[in-house]
């Protein structure tokens, strides 16, 4: 009886084990419009009306933190670098930093006070040092914009005040803040610190998930009467890291517990694997009339795939290679596709390149390699 029971629990355990994983249905979110995206592999998990004209609210600093990193790390200005406050800035109504007019404040206690307490006037006045005016600040957020993809966004100023002119989308905002992360790197960590303290003044960040969360490093809050409560926020959890945006909420309360239902979701049923990395041979292929008969292979970037939990083991990776690769070949050509399938749908296609350049052989090597192709 003792080894009948044993038996049973044995097959019922293994049948446990082997019951595929079960993927329920996105979240219900309470908001206008929302967008979940893996950061490293760029997979939409989930969104709806993604793509809908909305006002980014302070939001918008996020663009104006991306420019204002990008200017230091290319060298064009300094965390040490004084700014004087103008009486516009000192004059901007909203969140402030509470900096004086006429004073001189560094420009890395002016970005903390953009990224931690979401000033309108430190940004202000960050925004005339980089570009003389804020009119002129706006023309570079809208250049940057286009350039990271952001097709359904427009900047009329730096800090997210109502403009007709001024309005953005859940999906473009999630690209910025990809852009935030991968292109600022070391300014990151900002985005986690819970206050700060400028003048005697200390206050909070608005993002109550830092509090809520172990796993969420930011990014950043928005809220006018038109906008709603909005949020931008991320966080890594066993090398996954996940982007939600949600817009236009009804309350502080309310666009926290969205962005973390939306968060939740996307840890628990989905996994993210780096499978190949930029510019891995992958494969050696043949290459015919050149001083080489292989050339090496691979991928321009690395290459991260997002899939539901417990099916990595479905993947299949094939490489569909153009036929007679012919010399002369240069570096980056592209040769064939990498594709990546989980059972019978694509989940990523990248453009095979060659890794090197192999040049024309001379004229003995190039006859008997065409003797050669008339065989094949």
């Amino acid at each position: 009886m003792h080894i009948l029971l044993t038996l049973i629990l044995l097959l019922f355990t293994s049948q446990l084990v082997a019951a595929p994983a079960m993927i329920p249905s996105a979240p219900k979110v309470n908001a206008s419009s929302y967008y979940l995206m893996d950061f490293n592999s760029g997979h939409v998990i989930a969104e709806y009306n993604s793509d809908e004209r909305v006002e980014p609210a302070s939001l918008t600093k996020m663009m104006s933190a991306y420019i204002i990193e990008q200017e230091i790390l290319q060298g064009r200005m300094n965390l040490s670098d004084q700014v004087r406050i103008s009486e516009k800035a000192w004059r901007m109504e909203g969140s402030r930093m509470f900096v004086e007019v006429g004073k001189f404040v560094s420009v890395e206690q002016l970005l903390k006070g953009v990224i931690i307490q979401s000033g309108n006037d430190a940004t202000v006045a960050l925004a005339e040092h980089i570009a003389g005016s804020e009119s002129a600040f706006a023309e570079l957020m809208n250049a940057h914009a286009q350039r990271l993809g952001m097709q359904s966004t427009h900047f009329a100023n730096s800090t997210g005040m109502p403009d007709p002119d001024h309005y953005t989308t859940a999906h473009d905002m999630a690209l910025l803040g990809q852009a935030l992360i991968r292109d600022g790197a070391d300014f990151y960590s900002w985005y986690a610190e819970k206050s700060y303290e400028y003048n005697g003044i200390s206050q909070y960040n608005r993002n109550k998930l830092l509090w809520r969360s172990k796993y969420v490093d930011g990014i950043k809050t928005g809220h006018t009467e038109a906008a709603g409560y909005c949020l931008v926020a991320s966080g890594e959890q066993n090398g996954m890291r996940l982007i939600s945006v949600v817009m236009g909420t009804k309350s502080d309360k309310s666009r926290t517990n969205e962005s973390q239902k939306l968060l939740t979701y996307g840890f628990r049923f989905f996994e993210t694997h780096k499978l190949y990395s930029a510019e891995q041979a992958l494969q050696n292929i043949r290459i015919w009339k050149g001083e080489s008969d292989q050339l090496a292979v691979g991928i321009a970037d690395d290459l991260y795939v997002t899939i539901p939990r417990g099916q990595y083991d479905k993947l299949q990776a094939s490489m569909q290679i153009n036929s007679k690769i012919m010399a002369p070949q240069q570096q980056g050509n592209r040769v064939g596709t990498v594709v990546v399938k989980l059972q019978d749908t694509v989940v990523a296609e990248r453009p095979l390149l060659a890794l090197s350049s192999v040049a024309e052989a001379g004229m003995v090597k190039s006859l008997i390699d065409q003797v050669k192709l008339m065989f094949e």
